[in-house]
C-alpha cells in the first residue's frame, strides 16, 4: 500500500466565500509547498474550475481529483469526488440545474470566477453556488456513483451544514462508507453518539477557502496504486477490507 498526505476539501474563488487569491495554480502551488501529495477541488456546487485545477496539478505532480461539495435540499454539505475530468462536468452541469437559480450579488456573497489553464479569469457563474439544490441527501449515493464518484458527508462535526446538525441522525438506510471530521478530538464522542461511524474510515480535510488554511500533510490515505482510481476505491472500501 500506499501512503498519501492528502487535502480532499478545498475551495477556488469559484466559491462566493472562497478568497480571491484561491486561483487554481495558488492552491496546487501552495499545496506542493506544504508537501501534500493528494488534493481534491471542491468547491460550493461546482466544478467548473477542476479542469485548470488539474492541469495545473499535472504540472507539479501532484495527485489530484475533481469534486464538488454538494449542498443538498436539507442544507447538508456533502463531498462528492471523481476520477474522471468529464464525470464531474457532467454532474456539475446536473447539479447547477437543480441549484435554486438565485442571482449572485457579489458585492454581498462574493465572485465566482472561473479560471483557465494560464489561471486567467475566463468567466463567472450567475447564479448565487451557496444556495442548497433540490437533491435530497437520499438521493445522493445513487446519484453520486452514477457518475463513478464517491459521496463523502462534510465535517459531519459541524454544528451547521452537517448530517449531524442539520438532519439530527444518520438515515438508517445511509451507505456512505467515509466521513469527514474536522476536529479529531470530537471523533470518539461522535462514534458513541453515531455508532455507524464505527464502520466508516475517516477522513479530516482542511475546508480551505484562504491559502494559509490548507492542510499542513498531517493525514495520510493508504491506497493501491497512486491514481485517482485507486484513492476512489479505497474511499468506498470498508475500512476493515
Amino acid at each position: 500500500m500506499i501512503a498519501l498526505s492528502y487535502d480532499l476539501h478545498l475551495h477556488s474563488c469559484l466559491s462566493p466565500c472562497g478568497d480571491d487569491d484561491m486561483t487554481p495554480a495558488n492552491i496546487v502551488g501552495m499545496s506542493a509547498l506544504k508537501g501534500l501529495e493528494l488534493i481534491a477541488l471542491t468547491d460550493h456546487n461546482s466544478a467548473k474550475n477542476c479542469p485548470a485545477f488539474l492541469k495545473m496539478a499535472e504540472e507539479y505532480g501532484i495527485l489530484a481529483l475533481p469534486g464538488m461539495e454538494l449542498t443538498t435540499e436539507e442544507e447538508v454539505h456533502v463531498v462528492c469526488l471523481f476520477s474522471e475530468l468529464e464525470a464531474a462536468m457532467a454532474f456539475d452541469a446536473y447539479v447547477y440545474a437543480h441549484l435554486q437559480p438565485i442571482p449572485n450579488e457579489e458585492a454581498i456573497f462574493g465572485k465566482q470566477q472561473i479560471y483557465n489553464e494560464n489561471d486567467e479569469v475566463v468567466g463567472k457563474v450567475e447564479n448565487l453556488l451557496i444556495n442548497a439544490t433540490t437533491i435530497s441527501f437520499d438521493e445522493v449515493y445513487d446519484l453520486v456513483e452514477r457518475y463513478g464518484g464517491v459521496m463523502i458527508p462534510a465535517h459531519v462535526d459541524k454544528n451547521s451544514n452537517s448530517l449531524m446538525a442539520n438532519l439530527g441522525f444518520i438515515p438508517p438506510d445511509a451507505r456512505f462508507t467515509t466521513a469527514e471530521v474536522k476536529d479529531l478530538k470530537k471523533l470518539h464522542e461522535l462514534r458513541k453518539q453515531h455508532p455507524y461511524l464505527e464502520k466508516c474510515r475517516i477522513i479530516s480535510d482542511s475546508d480551505a477557502h484562504y491559502l494559509e488554511h490548507i492542510n499542513e500533510p498531517l493525514h495520510e490515505l493508504y491506497v493501491e496504486e497512486r491514481t485517482r482510481e485507486a484513492v476512489l476505491k479505497a474511499l468506498k472500501d470498508s475500512p476493515t477490507v
